[in-house]
């Protein structure tokens, strides 16, 4: 299949895990493909897999500033947009008693703030039909102990999926949020998510395994392509049933 044939797509954080995955996806079917990070080795390494045409630009996704500047960039090489996955974000856990400002201040920066702002500053850059496509959690579903600011930042990504569809809509532009369970990426290894964890978790998973970031991106290209049409400002949850049976 060749959905992207001819489209322009952004990926943030697209340098490693599900949003590399997902970047690889859009490539494959057709699409030019722009990732951010802010590891320029990793960087460098993504842009390889995507092959000619492809753009690596480092970006903080928690600045503001990054975030206008990434859309400058972008309008300065006369590129305009018809698919972007905001996927870059943080995710740290802590017992209520044990959260720090900085902590918070750090997830709502990168998860929420950066987000929105991005989508801000690409506004006029998308073209008309454009998707969106946020990278939630089912964490904002569940009560998961020790995930409350994430959870948080997470809730707020289900909210603005709504809000900004109402914004965006007289333009053609959906906005539509995906919220994933466990999904197997580097990141759990980052986090300690290893050993008796991971046994733990996938008990819970009634379909009995993690997700594939493979998995993930075949949802986010199916709201980033005309096929989801009529899909507007809709949670779509990925977690094997997790927090629905």
């Amino acid at each position: 299949m060749n959905r992207f044939e001819g489209k322009t797509v952004l990926v943030t954080g697209g340098n490693s895990g599900m949003g590399l995955t997902t970047a690889q996806a859009f490539a494959s079917e057709g699409a030019r493909v722009i990732i951010t990070g802010r590891d320029t080795a990793t960087l460098a390494a993504a842009k390889e897999t995507l092959g000619a045409g492809s753009l690596a630009i480092a970006n903080d996704a928690g600045s503001v500033a990054a975030a206008r500047e990434l859309a400058q960039r972008l309008a300065a090489a006369d590129i305009r947009l018809d698919a972007v996955f905001i996927n870059a974000g943080i995710a740290k856990f802590a017992p209520l008693a044990d959260v720090e400002e900085s902590m918070w201040d750090q997830t709502f920066d990168i998860n929420v703030k950066g987000a929105f702002f991005q989508i801000q500053a690409l506004a006029p850059l998308l073209n008309e039909g454009a998707s969106i496509v946020l990278n939630g959690s089912i964490n904002a579903r569940i009560g998961m102990p020790a995930s409350s600011v994430y959870a948080a930042s997470k809730a707020a990504l289900i909210s603005l999926a709504k809000t900004l569809s109402a914004d965006l809509l007289s333009r053609g532009v959906r906005v539509n949020v995906i919220s994933p369970g466990p999904v197997a990426t580097p990141l759990h290894a980052k986090l300690g998510v290893t050993g008796d964890v991971v046994a733990q978790l996938q008990s819970q998973i009634p379909i009995g395994r993690f997700g594939r970031a493979s998995e993930i991106a075949a949802t986010v290209l199916h709201l980033a392509s005309p096929e989801s049409g009529f899909i507007v400002g809709t949670e779509i949850v990925i977690d094997g049933g997790m927090s629905q049976l």
